[in-house]
């Protein structure tokens, strides 16, 4: 699977059907989602690193690439699979794409923080050009825009400099923008000034896929919702086996 099928799948969407893309976190979930017919998946760094052992943030690359691997093997050659790799752990540009190439997946997240802080803009956007020149058209590149969630410096208006951010991005080779936990009611005026499919995360206590659609989303993902949600459904059976 090349990444121009993934790349098609996020264009000429209608408002209110955007796509939906599961996020497995083991080689079994991708063969639920993949049956249930879904086009293609995108892998949550958070899940996979719970499904490891290890906290968010802390899975070394080695055992995320390999996770990743284990997840394109799953599924048919027909799903396109992206793969959630944080920052890049540090990585070159060269490096990390050949790397990520290796695992099979043909697009990835990159957020713009590190520790918890927002990086300098510019040099996410010169980093993603790099990610942008070594990969040519073999990775889709969704760019994740962190000013939600690590906010932004006093005096910065929020929405203002998720724009500034994304529209640097995108001048740098960004196929899509995630401004990830953005609330619903600022996607209306982000997807109108932002030039890219835009990316809005679903949670349980937000509104469903297809509303975001509507407020203008053309891609939905669920980060580690999809994850939890199924160790929930854990709990609950090892409730009832204790309870004998």
């Amino acid at each position: 699977m090349t990444a121009s099928v993934l790349r098609a799948l996020h264009h000429d969407r209608a408002p209110g059907d955007p796509l939906v893309l599961p996020g497995p976190w083991d080689a079994a979930s991708a063969r639920v989602f993949a049956d249930a017919g879904f086009p293609a998946l995108a892998t949550p760094s958070a899940g996979i690193a719970a499904s490891l052992g290890y906290e968010d943030g802390a899975t070394p690359a080695a055992e995320m690439f390999a996770a990743v691997a284990r997840i394109v093997r799953a599924v048919p050659a027909t799903v396109p699979v992206s793969a959630d790799i944080e920052a890049g752990y540090g990585l070159a540009p060269e490096e990390l794409v050949e790397r990520l190439l290796g695992t099979g997946a043909v697009g990835c997240n990159l957020e713009d923080s590190a520790d918890g802080t927002l990086v300098d803009a510019q040099r996410q956007a010169d980093r993603l050009a790099e990610v942008r020149a070594v990969a040519g058209d073999r990775l889709f590149v969704n760019a994740r825009v962190d000013t939600y969630i690590h906010g932004v410096p006093d005096g910065t208006d929020q929405e203002a400099e998720t724009v500034r951010r994304a529209l640097l991005y995108v001048a740098a080779g960004a196929d899509c923008i995630y401004p990830i936990a953005a609330p619903p009611e600022a996607l209306p005026r982000l997807a109108a000034a932002v030039p890219a499919p835009l990316n809005a995360l679903a949670r349980p206590d937000g509104p469903p896929p297809r509303r975001l659609g509507e407020l203008g989303a053309g891609r939905i993902t669920f980060g580690p919702g999809l994850q939890r949600r199924a160790m929930a459904a854990v709990r609950e059976i090892a409730d009832e086996l204790r309870k004998g």
